[in-house]
């Protein structure tokens, strides 16, 4: 098939994957991006505003191992494009970045909205088309059909993240991983309403207490790795690993059991575990006897809540969409339809929060974009 602009491209989402793809596909094709609603919209709810365009990890086997779904199949696509090209794509754009403690990588304007229009400012030279496409006609040539025509084009580009509707990819005769709802607060049987506000730090990582369950990054990797669960399931919250609490208590004879304990949990998470314990919160320290002792630890080492369901709203992310094994982990290309490609979060990839998904989006579109200028030369 001939290179160059008479060469037609329509990427299907204008998301942070099919913009990516676009940007390297450019200055050597016909580029349309389709897109129902505001290009990158999506880009700037990212990082409460500010953008977390990445995390500083640069070994792609350790980055991947980040995405419950999808970790290996990475191994191909971060090893092609990594952390260390998406900080160096970013700066020739024009946005220059830092780490915050928890690795993080964002924006120095801390904000989204800047990283966009630049990025849109980088991708001038592509043809958008604000049309929702209902499906792709497979002929000589495909023909994307949308709510408003349609046009044949070369290559196609599916990237049209992990909410829209996959009927396009079924037409194709994809497979479609159900898609349920990931990176989100989660319900709870327990009344946990008098620790609603509460925040509390757990192997490095805030899990909020709301007036239904809890939600908190720590909350969205246990609903990642339970996303397929089946609802009810049980949980076990570790609040301080490791803990004396004999010497704790030893150290501080005079001092209430509830003020000990607010040295290691917030004062209303110490008072809440005391309470379920039946223990008096303003008993002294030196009072406690060892089966207090072993009922106080065994809650703030395996404090048991039942998940009943997801919270309502908040979720930006799903697991589930095009099956993996129907596509080339080296070329994103799909192996049913040859010249169709697949990037971003409508594969059945997800990753935790820290910049993860959004690292998918730039390193499956620029696998992407290069398989299609590789595939062009032949």
């Amino acid at each position: 098939m001939a290179r160059g602009l008479n060469c037609k491209v329509a990427i299907i989402g204008g998301g942070p994957a099919g913009c990516m793809c676009a940007y390297y596909l450019q200055n050597d094709f016909d580029v349309t991006i389709f897109e129902a609603a505001v290009p990158l919209k999506t880009l700037l709810a990212t990082g409460g505003g500010r953008c977390n365009l990445a995390h500083n990890e640069y070994d792609f086997k350790e980055l991947a191992a980040n995405y419950p779904r999808g970790e290996k199949f990475l191994y191909s696509v971060f090893s092609r494009f990594s952390t260390a090209d998406t900080l160096e794509f970013f700066r020739s754009i024009g946005v220059e970045t830092y780490v915050q403690e928890d690795m993080r990588i964002f924006p120095v304007s801390n904000s989204a909205a800047d990283v966009r229009s630049k990025f849109l400012q980088a991708i001038k030279e592509v043809n958008f088309k604000t049309e929702r496409v209902l499906r792709i006609n497979r002929g000589d040539k495909f023909t994307v059909v949308s709510d408003n025509g349609s046009g044949d084009f070369d290559y196609v580009v599916i990237a049209t993240g992990g909410h829209s509707s996959y009927n396009m990819c079924r037409y194709l005769g994809h497979k479609i991983i159900e898609p349920r709802k990931s990176l989100i607060g989660l319900r709870t049987r327990e009344n946990l309403a008098r620790l609603s506000g509460v925040s509390v730090k757990i192997k490095g990582e805030d899990l909020l207490f709301t007036h239904n369950g809890i939600s908190g990054p720590y909350t969205y990797k246990i609903s990642s790795l339970n996303a397929r669960e089946t609802f009810p399931y049980s949980i076990s919250l570790d609040f301080c690993g490791s803990l004396d609490l004999q010497s704790m208590l030893n150290s501080n004879p005079h001092k209430t059991i509830k003020n000990v304990l607010s040295e290691v949990v917030p004062k209303s998470l110490a008072e809440y575990l005391l309470f379920i314990s039946n223990i008096d919160t303003n008993i002294k320290a030196c009072m406690i006897n060892s089966i207090q002792r072993d009922e106080i630890l065994g809650k703030l080492n395996n404090f048991e809540l039942t998940i009943t369901g997801t919270a309502s709203g908040g979720e930006v992310v799903t697991c589930g969409g095009v099956a993996l094994d129907e596509v080339n982990a080296k070329t994103l290309e799909s192996k049913l339809v040859p010249n169709v490609y697949f990037c971003g979060e409508v594969l059945d990839i997800d990753g935790f929060c820290g910049g993860f998904n959004l690292q998918n989006c730039w390193s499956t579109g620029y696998v992407a974009a290069q398989a299609i200028l590789a595939k062009s030369k032949l």
